[in-house]
């Protein structure tokens, strides 16, 4: 019997440095996303955050889910550096995370040298055009 499409939410199973970003998406291992994207040790996942609403989206729990791997979490939010909520801040901390707020492209650099570091680093991006 045939099949339709199917859609899944975007995930890529491992860690690979950002190659690109802008036009409102990232390029890493060889692949492209459009959005925001949150780089966790377990993979790289599809994320609703945006520049508008940078702190939203039900995919910030895996973070504190996968903490004992994470010591530190660079936020990108967008082109401009935004603060971070004090309640956010806390559950992090609490869960043993240091999170740096800065922009998208400064994040997707740090990232980039954490990983190649070895580093426990996990990254939330927020899409820029």
């Amino acid at each position: 019997m045939a099949k339709g499409i199917e859609i899944r939410e975007a995930h890529f199973p491992g860690r690979a440095p950002i190659t690109a970003y802008g036009n409102g998406g990232f390029r890493f291992a060889d692949m492209s996303h459009r959005g925001s994207i949150l780089c966790l040790p377990s993979g790289i996942y599809g994320w609703s955050a945006t520049a508008e609403a940078p702190f939203s989206g039900e995919r910030l729990q895996k973070v504190l889910e996968e903490a004992e791997e994470i010591s530190f979490l660079l936020f990108g939010t967008g082109k401009d550096i935004r603060r971070l909520p004090a309640a956010l801040a806390e559950r992090l901390r609490k869960g043993g995370i240091s999170c740096d707020p800065m922009s998208t492209g400064a994040a997707v650099r740090t990232f980039n040298i954490m990983l190649s570091e070895g580093r426990p680093v996990a990254a939330a991006l927020i899409a820029v055009e």
